[in-house]
C-alpha cells in the first residue's frame, strides 16, 4: 500500500512478520535461547499466514474497484504489476542460489535436494509449490512468492465474481467463517499450518488471502465508526488463541485469529502514537519483501564462512547475522527490488503506448 491509500501500521506490522520469520529459520542455530523462547520462536511459520491475509487486504483495497471498473481488459495490467512487484527480487536470489550451488559443486559439497537444477524451470516460473514438487529447495522462503502468484491469477476472477460491499455484514462474516472451516478441512489433519508446506502450501495461500478481502472488506465498512469492531475484533483474536491454549487444533483456530487481528490493526491503524506506525518499523516494512528472499540463502552463506558449529552460534555471530540481514535487505530494497519494478512497470507503460499509437494509425489508414 502506498501514498494516501497506505495503512502504515500494516506496513509496520509486515516487517515484524518478516524479522520473525528470520528468527524462526535461525532459532536451532543461537546457542543458549531458553525454552520458552525457543517454543515461541518455533512459531515463526504462522508469519507467513499474516502475510497471506494482508495480501488479500491489501489487493482488495488496491484493485478491486479498478478490476471492476475496467473488467477483463484490466487484468493484463494487474497481472503485470504484481509481477513486478514479486519476480525480480525472486529472480536475483534464485541466482545467488545457483551461484552458490555452483560454488559447492566445485568444491565436492554440491546438495541434490535442496539445489535440485532438474527443478530450477518451475522456481524460474514460480510454480515451485503448486504440487509439482516434495520437498522446498534452492531459496526456501520463496514457496510462498509461488502460492501468491497463483492467488494473483485467481484474484481477478474473485473481484469480478464477488463484491463484499453489496452483502450484509453477517454474510461476509459467515463467508469469513465457511472459508476458514473449509481451510482446516483443506489441511487434511495436518497437526500445524507449516506441515508439509510443498503439499498444503498451496490451499493454504489461497484460502487465506481470500478471506483478508473479506476482511478488507469489513474494514472499509468499520472504518469510520471502528469502536465496536475493535473490541469485537480484539475479544475474537484473544478467544480464539485462548481456545488454541486449551488444545483447539492450530489449523483451525490460528487463522481466524491472525483474521481479527488483521481486522483490529487496520481500525487503529491511524491512532495517535501508534508504534507500528512510526519511522523504525514502516522502514522495515519497507524492506520486508527484500528481508523475507534474502536473509535465508544468507544465512547459508553466513554458517558456510564463519560458523564451526551451525547447532550453537554464539550471541555475538547471531548479532552480526542479523546486522548482515538488515544491511542487504536496504541493498536488495535499493539496487535490485525498486529498480527492477519500475523498469517492468516501464516496459508496460511503453507497450501500452506503443499500441495506442498504432491503434491510431490503423484507425486513420482504414479511414
Amino acid at each position: 500500500m502506498t501514498g494516501r491509500s497506505e495503512l502504515r501500521a500494516l506496513t509496520g506490522m509486515r516487517g515484524i512478520a518478516a524479522w520473525f520469520v528470520v528468527l524462526y529459520h535461525i532459532r536451532l542455530s543461537i546457542a543458549g535461547v531458553p525454552p520458552f523462547w525457543l517454543a515461541v520462536l518455533a512459531k515463526g511459520y504462522l508469519a507467513v499466514d499474516f502475510f497471506f491475509l494482508l495480501s488479500g487486504f491489501v489487493l482488495w483495497l488496491s484493485w478491486s474497484d479498478r478490476l471492476r471498473t475496467g473488467g477483463f481488459a484490466a487484468v493484463p495490467g494487474f497481472l503485470w504489476r504484481r509481477l513486478a512487484r514479486i519476480w525480480p527480487l525472486h529472480v536475483f536470489m534464485l541466482g545467488c542460489a545457483v551461484a552458490l550451488a555452483v560454488v559447492l559443486a566445485k568444491v565436492g559439497k554440491h546438495d541434490a535436494t535442496d539445489y535440485p537444477f532438474a527443478d530450477l524451470p518451475l522456481h524460474l516460473l514460480l510454480l515451485q509449490n503448486w504440487g509439482f514438487t516434495t520437498h522446498l529447495a534452492w531459496n526456501d522462503p520463496s514457496w510462498s512468492i509461488s502460492t501468491e502468484w497463483a492467488a494473483y491469477l485467481a484474484f481477478p476472477l474473485l473481484a469480478l465474481a464477488i463484491d463484499w460491499r453489496r452483502m450484509p455484514t453477517v454474510i461476509v462474516v459467515a463467508a469469513i467463517v465457511a472459508l476458514l472451516a473449509l481451510l482446516h478441512l483443506a489441511m487434511a489433519g495436518a497437526p500445524t499450518l507449516g506441515t508439509d508446506i510443498w503439499t498444503f502450501g498451496l490451499r493454504r495461500c489461497l484460502l487465506e488471502f481470500t478471506v483478508g478481502t473479506a476482511i478488507c472488506a469489513l474494514w472499509l465498512r468499520f472504518r469510520d465508526m471502528p469502536g465496536r469492531a475493535i473490541r469485537v475484533s480484539a475479544g475474537l483474536a484473544v478467544a480464539v488463541v485462548g481456545a488454541l491454549a486449551a488444545g483447539a487444533a492450530e489449523t483451525l483456530v490460528v487463522p481466524g485469529a491472525l483474521a481479527a487481528a488483521l481486522l483490529c490493526l487496520a481500525l487503529t491503524s491511524d491512532w495517535r502514537g501508534n508504534p507500528l506506525s512510526g519511522r523504525p518499523l514502516h522502514a522495515l516494512g519497507e524492506l520486508s519483501y527484500a528481508t523475507y528472499l534474502g536473509h535465508f540463502l544468507l544465512f547459508v552463506v553466513f554458517k558456510l564462512a564463519l560458523v564451526s558449529d551451525a547447532r550453537s552460534i554464539s550471541p555475538a555471530l547471531i548479532a552480526l547475522y542479523l546486522a548482515l540481514v538488515l544491511v542487504s535487505s536496504l541493498v536488495l530494497y535499493r539496487f535490485v527490488e525498486r529498480p527492477a519494478q519500475a523498469w517492468m512497470n516501464r516496459l508496460a507503460t511503453r507497450w501500452r503506448a506503443g499500441s495506442g499509437r498504432q491503434a491510431s494509425v490503423s484507425s486513420a489508414s482504414a479511414s
